[in-house]
This record gives structure tokens, sequence and C-alpha cells, in this order.
């Protein structure tokens, strides 16, 4: 009898899987056609199939199937993205990149908790708490975007590595502001700061031995006996790299994303594969990564609660607006404007005031707070939604259109 619900069970996620494939394939063709970021046009469709609609795929965000796609879509989206960094435009943007990655997060938090604060009329430690949920740029998201709409390099650089770096920025405020919310302890900055400094250490050190490790083995004229296997020691590796940094209480996601930027490197180290099997793998990773990308963004869509949205929809907006339109900015200009390195002009800045889009990450935090039954959970996610919702839709659709307008954009 068991045996006989086991399968049952396994054919329904089956045909759940394959009905999201069909969908998002027509779906990516879609937004192909109309010219915009297929992320986007994924988070619609997985709204209309979700239990809130149609009803199609129901997916429940707690399950180990979801937290499965969440984790290891968003470690392999991060890889892509490191993997097409170069080691020499990120010498130059550098120092933007860490101020952004850090102090960033922690400007844009304060100043949204303030906005929270007078609109919600809730304590200030439940709207830092909040603003902190929300504060990190996401990767899986901006990754995609500007694998689409072709940037002037420094720039696009710049917003991806910002965003793969400031999530463990993110998680670590989060949870430390939820530990003074809810009594358990003092908020210490000596402590915190040392444990920023260990995640990112220890993770930088997992993904850069383990993207070593593994361009030796793929591609080192002597060791490199795995070359035509490379498309599944990545993805060996992806996995490796997060449970690894992960065991260690490191940033898997730091990990991961600096994997990829070794692999995507490998030549600066004295690595170099056969074009056939570099083409191989590289055609790979494509697939792979727009597969992950589509299961993210259409479960996501599925699991939106409109319920739980409602009840805080025009509060979430103003907030969400401040957000986008007032923290964002200011953060930007504090953090690039000085870096005289970079020379940055107005116009690159304008664009990366514009392009942090909210996604996977604040997502998975707002629900980790409402299963530890944080203060006011359920505005946080609500306001987190919103925020995934706004962010995409309005800053990923018109990332082209205004990259055009500044003169940004390399090619059609």
């Amino acid at each position: 009898m068991e045996s006989s619900a086991a399968i049952e069970l396994a054919k329904h996620i089956l045909m759940t899987f394959g009905l999201i494939l069909a969908i998002g394939t027509l779906s990516g063709f879609l937004a192909q056609k109309i010219k915009v970021p297929d992320v986007a046009v994924f988070l619609l469709v997985g709204i209309l199939i979700g239990p809130g609609v149609t009803g199609l795929v129901n997916i429940k965000a707690e399950s180990a199937v979801n937290q499965i796609i969440l984790i290891f879509g968003s470690c392999y989206i991060l890889f892509d993205g490191g993997a097409s960094l170069r080691l020499k435009i990120l010498k130059e943007v550098f120092i933007t990149i860490t101020v952004l990655s850090t102090v960033g997060v922690l400007i844009t938090a304060v100043i949204t908790a303030v906005a929270a604060y007078y609109v919600f009329s809730i304590p200030p430690i439940v709207a830092l708490l909040l603003a902190s949920t929300i504060a990190s740029t996401d990767p899986a998201t901006l990754v995609p975007v500007f694998k689409q709409v072709r940037i002037k390099d420094r720039v696009a650089q710049t917003v991806m590595s910002e965003s793969a770096f400031n999530d463990a920025i993110g998680a670590i405020l989060t949870f430390a502001v939820l530990g003074i919310a809810m009594g358990k302890e003092e908020f210490s900055m000596g402590a915190a700061l040392a444990d920023l400094a260990r995640q990112a250490i220890l993770g930088f050190l997992v993904g850069g031995a383990l993207g070593w490790l593994s361009a030796l083995l793929i591609a080192h004229v002597k060791f490199g006996f795995l070359q035509e296997y490379a498309p599944v020691v990545t993805l060996m590796a992806v996995i490796g790299a997060y449970l690894g940094a992960d065991k260690l209480a490191a940033s898997g996601f730091m990990a991961v994303f600096v994997f990829g930027i070794v692999m995507g490197n490998k030549d600066a180290f004295g690595f170099r594969m056969k074009d056939r099997d570099q083409e191989k793998m590289e055609d790979f990773v494509l697939t792979t990564a727009f597969v992950m990308r589509m299961f993210i963004f259409l479960l996501l869509g599925a699991q939106v609660d409109f319920d739980l949205m409602n009840r805080y929809l025009l509060g979430g907006v103003v907030v969400v607006a401040v957000f986008m339109l007032v923290a964002r900015p200011v953060t930007v200009f504090l953090c690039a404007l000085p870096d005289r390195r970079a020379k940055w002009s107005l116009k690159e800045i304008l664009f990366m005031c514009w392009t942090r889009e909210t996604g996977v990450i604040p997502g998975a935090l707002a629900g980790l707070l409402m299963g530890m039954g944080a203060p006011e959970a359920r505005l946080i996610a609500s306001v987190t939604f919103i925020a995934i919702l706004m962010t995409i839709l309005i800053q990923a659709t018109t990332t082209k259109w205004l990259a055009r307008k500044l003169g940004l954009l390399l090619e059609e």
C-alpha cells in the first residue's frame, strides 16, 4: 500500500514537471518574441497556473521538492553567472562591488525600515527585520536578465557580482535582527562582522578550491582525463561547493559563484579545454540554466498568496516604491560615486540605481521567518512578495529600454 502511494506521488510530481517544462518552453518562446526577459513572463505565467487561478500546478513552498529546485536552481544560475565574469573587469570595479555588497545592504535596509515604520506603524525592530529580508538583490533574476540583454560589460558584471556577494550579508543581517526582535540575543556589531568575514572567506576558499580542482580534471594537459565529462563535473562541483560551504557554516551561494568565476577564467590559471569540449560544456550549461530558471520562476509565481498580499497591498506598494525609488538610488550613489578607480559615469550609476531585482533569496528568507514564528511574519512575507512582483515585472522588463536610452546597450 505504501509502495503504491509512493508511486502515485511520483507520477503526480512527474506530470507536474512535464507540465512546467511544456508551459515554460512556450513562455520562453513568447518572451523571445515580445523581447522581454523571460523571468518576467515565467513569473506571470506561474501566477496563472498556480492554485490562485487555474490550479494546474500546486507545489507547496515548504515542500522538499520545491526546496531542492530553489537551492539547486539558484546555485546553477549563480555558477553560470560567475562563469560569465572576467577577472580583468572585476579588478577594475572590485571596490564598488565590495561596498555595495556590504555597506550598501545596510543603507538599503535602514531607509526601507524607516518607510515601513511609518507606513505600517510597527515597532522599529520589526520594520528593520522586514527591510533586512528584502535588502539583498537576487542573482537568480539578474544573471538571466543580463544574459539576454547585452549591457556594457563592467556595469553588468558589477550588478551581477553584487547580487551574488550580498546574499550572505542580507541573510546574516536578517537573522541578527530576528534574534533581537524575538528577545533571544543582543546585537553585537563586532560578532556580526566577524561572522560575516568568516562566512565570506570560507565560501571563497571552498569555491576557489573546487574551481581549481575541476579545471585541473577537465582542462589540464596531463591530468584532464575528465575533459569529455566536463558537464557532469560542473554538476557535481556545483552541488559540492554549496554543500561543502554550508557544512562549514559558510555562504554556499558565494562558494558556487566563486567556483563559476574560476571555471570561467580557467585560461588565466593555465588550463585550456579543446574547442569541441568547451562548446559542448557551454551548450549544456546554457540549457540547464534555462530549465532551472523556468522552474524557479514558474513555481515562484504559482506560490503567490493573494489573500496575504491583499491584506497589506497598499502599504506594501508604498514601502516597495520607497525601496526602489529612494533606497536603491541613495545606496548606489553613496557606494559607487566615491570609487575613483572605477570612474563611473552618471549614466552608468543611473542604470545601476534602477537595476536591483528581488527574487528567490528574499522569498526564501520570508518563508523561513514564517516557519520560525517571527514577529509580523505574515506582513513581512506579504511585502516580500510585493517586492518580488514589482521589481521583476517593472524593473526587469524595462532594463533593455533604459540601457538603450542611456547608451549602455551593446547590441540589439
